[in-house]
């Protein structure tokens, strides 16, 4: 079968559900594009700035989309087949995940820009609030361990015959090359007023330049420093966590606003290579549609559909990391309310089609296929370089385009990580008050430094499987989706408490259920195992994934508790500190 009888009719489900039940969350929040935002109430011209949708809207894109929706659907794709990702990419996006960014982005802006967290403490308690920002800055350094590892994993190897001639040391070059384009092109518009659709004009074209250049100088760090592949590979984790630390204390304008608006653009391009691949390439869909209900993986653990499959895919189908873009970032820069609609639900929308697209990487080979066994950077990378023959076959245009894939995965992961610091800048800088320039820094240090343990303690040359990124990959996307059902829970909360209209319940409610369930039992089968032996005794772990499982599903218990205490009325919930507008009913 061709794989447009997929892709297809899928664009066409999201497309509906943006027009009709995008706009059914619209009225039913009534956004008001009269209603003046933080963006201009508090503009500071660091993290308060406002920006048009053409501007913000590929920011926020590339920043939500990162390597989720590409890593999350082809380790499932893989292990039970194409449909039952498919189904929870489409459905989720649809009820779950674009209502869970689109609630988060309006609760944040309707409490001056402030943080899910904050929404928290004023329509629940103090204490949920604590324990909410404790999970979220825990959550974001396992987001930040699993995506630096699988970064720094694609900076290392030579040319082979898996990743179609092109080096971890191109990437590595192209990526650094990459990322003093944004750099330039913030100093430029900011003090040269060069516009944006000039600025677009010119760095977009020169990032094609830089992953072409980067195949000719390849910075090949284990070669360099007479290093293992695994070494090398630590030296990359030190190294980008650096990058962390400077980049989430700059102001937005030099490196967050054009390196998400150029970050964009691979968004767009890539899906773009797809569509060229999907309509002249004739591709089949290869792939069996189901494997197994359970699948033994390369470590020998077994994975079962309910509940893995629901926080392996996280990205592309709802993930709460998104909550903290929206509340962290982006609903500081919304230009005005409506503006919600399509940078909340449409970006979502638009996300799950980029897993859609990386489901098809798996799709269009056959089980067994020597493409299958690579590292899923380099199974996207051979999905996109097939799409792209339709031009050209040219090996050296091949190549291009196997280096423009990774390059574009790698620049994904750019976008979560930097992002991800700031987030956490800003929990540590709430939970100690400490809001001067020192405490800045030390609060990214903090927040770029503790991943560093786990990192550098990990066996640099670990069996397959066993990579850091692959031991934390669940743990992430438990943890993730929990905090998506945590956000949905606190919106809920706020929701009911502001009005006590019956469609919160439906629009928001159950999907805080599904989500608690699912994450808290993936989080309790993975955190049981790590008390197990192979031979079946319990032990006491020294890993530290089980002992964070086990703290993660403690404060995620507690919150739960508090929730219930209010809606339950048992408890009387703090007043709001500033009147809600009303919504529809």
């Amino acid at each position: 079968m061709n794989l447009l009888y997929i892709v297809l009719p899928s664009a066409l489900v999201l497309t509906i559900a943006y027009l009709v039940y995008g706009r059914v969350l619209a009225r039913l929040f009534q956004l008001d594009p009269n209603r003046k935002t933080p963006a201009y109430e508090l503009k500071d011209g660091v993290d308060y700035e406002p920006l048009t949708p053409s501007a913000l809207f590929p920011q926020h894109f590339s920043a939500i989309a990162a390597a989720g929706p590409i890593v999350g659907p082809i380790l499932a794709g893989l292990m039970f087949g194409w449909l039952p990702a498919l189904i929870w990419i489409l459905a989720g996006s649809i009820l779950i995940g674009g209502v869970h960014d689109f609630a988060a982005l309006v609760a944040s802006i309707r409490h001056k820009a402030r943080s899910i967290a904050e929404v928290v403490r004023d329509h629940m308690s103090r204490r949920s609030y604590l324990l909410f920002l404790s999970f979220i800055w825990i959550a974001l350094v396992y987001i930040i361990v699993a995506f630096t590892d699988i970064t720094a994993d694609a900076f290392v190897g030579k040319a082979n015959a898996a990743s179609g001639g092109v080096s971890g040391g191109a990437i590595a070059t192209s990526s650094l090359l990459y990322l003093a384009l944004p750099i330039a092109m913030g100093f430029l518009m900011r003090y040269a007023k060069l516009p944006l659709w000039l600025a677009t004009v010119i760095f977009v074209p020169l990032v094609g330049v830089a992953i072409w250049v980067g195949q000719f100088i390849p910075l090949d760090v284990a070669d360099m420093l007479n290093l293992s592949q695994g070494d090398a590979r630590k030296v990359w984790d030190v190294a980008l966590l650096i990058y962390c630390l400077i980049a989430g204390v700059v102001p937005v304008w030099m490196l967050l606003q054009p390196r998400g608006h150029l970050g964009g653009f691979f968004l767009y391009a890539a899906l773009g290579a797809a569509a060229l691949g999907l309509v002249f390439g004739g591709a089949t869909i290869e792939y069996p549609r189901f494997t197994d209900w359970s699948v033994v993986r390369k470590d020998q653990s077994v994975a079962t559909l309910f509940p893995i499959l629901f926080i392996m895919v996280a990205c592309g189908a709802c993930s709460g990391f998104h909550s903290l873009i929206a509340s962290g970032t982006t609903s500081k820069q919304l230009r005005v309310e409506t503006d919600a609609k399509p940078i909340g639900y449409g970006a979502m929308l638009l996300e799950a089609m980029v897993a859609i697209v990386s489901l098809c990487c798996v799709m269009m080979f056959a089980a067994g296929s020597p493409e299958l066994a690579a590292a899923p950077n380099q199974i996207y990378a051979s999905g996109i370089s097939r799409f792209l023959q339709v031009i050209s076959g040219d090996p050296k245009f091949v190549e291009f385009g196997r280096a423009f894939a990774l390059m574009a995965f790698t620049t994904f992961v750019y976008d979560t990580l930097d992002v991800c610091t700031r987030l956490g800048r800003y929990i540590v800088q709430e939970l100690t008050g400490w809001r001067t320039s020192a405490g800045r820094w030390f609060a990214t240090a903090l927040t770029a430094g503790v991943p560093i343990y786990f990192l550098l303690r990990h066996p640099s040359d670990a069996g397959p499987g066993k990579e850091v990124w692959r031991v934390f990959w669940e743990l992430f996307g438990a943890s993730n989706q929990l905090l998506a059902a945590l956000t949905l829970l606190g919106i809920t909360v706020w929701l009911w408490r502001t009005r006590q209209a019956w469609w919160v319940w439906f629009v928001t409610g159950l999907p805080t259920v599904w989500m608690y369930v699912m994450s808290t039992w993936a989080l309790a089968a993975m955190t049981l195992s790590g008390f197990r032996g192979t031979d079946g005794q319990w032990k006491v772990p020294t890993e530290p994934v089980p002992w964070i499982g086990i703290v993660l599903i403690g404060l995620a218990a507690l919150m739960l508790i508090e929730a219930i205490r209010i809606l339950s009325s048992l408890g009387t919930p703090p007043a709001a500190p500033q009147p809600e507008p009303a919504l529809a009913t």
